[in-house]
């Protein structure tokens, strides 16, 4: 695994953007070529874990301009490098090769054969760094009808079968959903475990590999389980098949008093028992899957969560075993006492208080917070995604000034 530059290395006392936790994953370099989206999910998850994750972008003027995210946006680019390439102009391509050689990973979310005819695919990157892992994410995958397709997270969602097995709106017609869980799960989850298997069993002197992440599969295993059971009895699956999927009352949404919303998960027979008696509606006990009456027991159900605002139903039913909780909004669950209590959201700020790019240079986000991530809790630093580290990070390639400046001179890099 490549170590970061000691270019990069700053006292504890004063952190710098582009150097992350002291995670897992330290000393392993990823080269990121996209802004947004699974990839650059995914490689906020690496970050995050302790790897160097390199921003690789475009030149302005030279070539079609990427999206630029907001600056909150994937953490608010906390704890990453910068910079930028003509990768069609064969000294700007030469120069991220140069990139490639030190690096564990390059990250890239082209259709499929762009990075080939841009002379950046595995087989040139393999040309100069045999161990390095590609990681190509795209839609549906490197081959197949829809390979060349264009899409977004809806449409993953679509084809995955998420959708349909989601409550349909007044038209009848799947809702729209609320997040991104194509992009962040089936893509830039998925993206993130491969990698790191593939670090896992490249070792210290195997091989790199090419892995082809789709999104569309990555939706396909997260409803798996409803995709294997019609393959194994050809049951209908979909909303209101089963009880994880609104059959019945026990597995549902209900309105307060105060037009806010609670969700019960009330699966386990003794956590509904518990949920009927609370709710004063003790003759639905028997009849947790008996189809005959949940419009019925429903009708209870709503009727009695109508009588009390949200909070104080949540004070009673949610430590009390019935698997209620509340629905909350952004605006709620930044206060929630939960969160609070692990510290999920944190200060962002940048040393030196300046940014290139006129953004807030303090601001609240949510932390590290998943599984293993170093830092939840602590102040985190915001990075500048209109810096550049162009100079240093070729330097520490150990390309020459008088190269550099003759790149810069050419408009190659930036």
């Amino acid at each position: 695994m490549t170590t970061p530059s000691a270019t990069s290395a700053a006292a504890p006392s004063e952190p710098v953007a582009d150097r992350g936790p002291d995670g897992p994953l330290a000393g392993v370099t990823v080269l990121d070529l996209a802004s947004v989206g699974p990839a650059a999910r995914c490689t906020r998850v690496l970050a995050d874990y302790g790897a160097t994750v390199v921003k690789v972008g475009t030149v302005a003027g030279r070539g079609v301009e990427p999206i630029r995210p907001p600056f909150y946006a994937y953490s608010g680019a906390r704890h990453l490098r910068h910079t930028a390439f003509d990768l069609k102009d064969p000294d700007g391509r030469s120069a991220f090769l140069e990139l490639v050689r030190h690096a564990d990973v390059v990250v890239e979310s082209f259709r499929p054969g762009v990075v080939d005819r841009l002379g950046i695919g595995f087989d040139a990157l393999c040309a100069v760094n045999p161990r390095v892992i590609l990681c190509s994410t795209t839609g549906y995958g490197q081959d197949g009808p829809r390979a060349q397709w264009a899409g977004h997270d809806i449409n993953y969602l679509a084809v995955g079968g998420y959708l349909a097995a989601t409550e349909p709106g007044a038209d009848g017609g799947p809702p729209v959903p609320g997040a991104t869980i194509a992009d962040a799960a089936g893509g830039g989850m998925q993206a993130a475990m491969a990698v790191m298997a593939a670090l896992i069993g490249r070792g210290e002197d195997g091989p790199g590999v090419h892995l082809d992440v789709s999104i569309a599969d990555g939706v396909l295993w997260l409803t798996s389980l409803a995709v294997d059971e019609f393959l194994a009895t050809g049951a209908p699956v979909g909303f209101g098949h089963n009880i994880i999927t609104g059959r019945y009352a026990c597995y549902d949404t209900y309105r307060c008093a105060d037009g806010r919303w609670v969700a019960v998960g009330a699966i386990e027979a003794k956590f509904y028992a518990n949920l009927c008696r609370l709710l004063g509606c003790p003759q639905w006990i028997a009849s947790q899957i008996d189809d005959a009456v949940q419009d019925a027991v429903r009708a209870d159900f709503a009727a009695a969560f109508a009588t009390r605002d949200r909070e104080s139903w949540v004070a009673e039913l949610g430590a009390a075993d019935t698997c209620v909780s509340p629905v909350l909004s952004a605006y709620e669950l930044v206060d929630d006492e939960q969160y609070g209590a692990r510290r999920a959201f944190v200060d962002a700020h940048l040393p030196g208080g300046i940014r290139a790019d006129g953004a807030p240079s303090t601001f609240r986000q949510v932390g590290p917070v998943l599984a293993g991530m170093a830092g939840v809790g602590e102040p985190v630093v915001a990075g500048d995604a209109a810096r550049s580290d162009t100079d240093v990070l070729l330097a520490a390639a150990g390309v020459a000034a008088e190269r550099i400046a003759a790149l810069r001179t050419k408009g190659v890099v930036a």
